[in-house]
């Protein structure tokens, strides 16, 4: 990029517009099974408190193991190969077959097995996308996906645009970042309460509002299997076009900086 990049290139400002429409059209993990709709929201609604805290600590006990195996097993050296994307929804689909025909009581199996598999699908794509892998802040905006839900009237008190999104956690990105780099991301997460852990909290209070619609979802009696493997299917969908979208986004702000892109991307419609 030189000081006299003014605007970016049309081919850059398409995938720019592709990005926007894919983060704010897509209204939440069940968008796919829109049928289900209303029986979500009612069923997420009239969860009792006690099950919504068990949830969200689901949500962090889940991601905070899934980030200590996947950062230890993900291959580095590879660059810019095509994302496998229809092999982690083939695994993600498989596990949800199983979760459907156990219903509730085998969510928190079938949360890992997707969780885990969804982040390396995510961290495949960024390494698509031009991001090393071996980038502490490459592996923090990895994680950075499962908090953008898009939108939903669970997360009303939430900033879910993508630039809102990214404000709130910067923050404690860049403390963990910071961290990471002094200690090592494999050391850190050995330990407690450090910033590290302080950014998966954050990363996962957000995340467990898609973890509990996917929770109601698997709840219903009808499901089955067949639907658990659907349900997973649109969670992993989900979650590939946000990191599609984020990395997108992220090889812009290379090219052109932040503060263009970001100027850019809020001045296009999205659609």
């Amino acid at each position: 990029m030189t000081a006299l990049t003014t605007i970016l290139s049309k081919e850059d400002m398409l995938a720019l517009k592709t990005s926007k429409k894919k983060m704010e059209e897509i209204g939440w993990a069940m968008k796919g099974l829109n049928r289900l709709g209303g029986v979500l929201e009612i069923g997420i609604d009239k969860l009792p408190k006690k099950q919504q805290k068990w949830l969200q600590q689901l949500a962090h006990k889940v991601l905070y193991n899934v980030v200590k195996v996947n950062l230890k097993t993900m291959s580095k050296g590879k660059m810019n190969l095509a994302p496998s994307n229809r092999t982690y929804k083939a695994l993600v689909t498989s596990s949800g077959i199983l979760g459907g025909a156990f219903g509730a009581t085998a969510f928190g199996v079938d949360l890992t097995l997707t969780t885990k598999f969804m982040l390396r699908s995510i961290m495949d794509i960024a390494r698509s996308e031009g991001e090393d892998l071996n980038s502490y802040d490459t592996q923090l905006a990895c994680l950075q996906v499962l908090a953008l839900g898009g939108k939903s009237t669970h997360d009303d008190n939430l900033d879910t645009g993508y630039y809102a999104t990214r404000v709130a956690l910067s923050s404690a990105v860049k403390n963990a970042t910071t961290y990471a780099t002094k200690h090592g991301m494999g050391a850190v997460l050995q330990g407690s309460n450090n910033t590290i852990i302080k950014f998966i909290a954050a990363v996962a209070s957000r995340f467990s509002i898609q973890v509990s619609e996917k929770f109601v979802a698997q709840a219903i009696p009808v499901i089955g299997a067949a639907g658990g493997g659907s349900i997973n299917l649109a969670f992993i969908n989900h979650f590939q076009n946000m990191a599609k979208a984020h990395f997108t986004i992220r090889r812009l702000e290379r090219k052109y900086g932040e503060e263009l892109v970001r100027t850019s991307y809020e001045s296009l419609a999205a659609g």
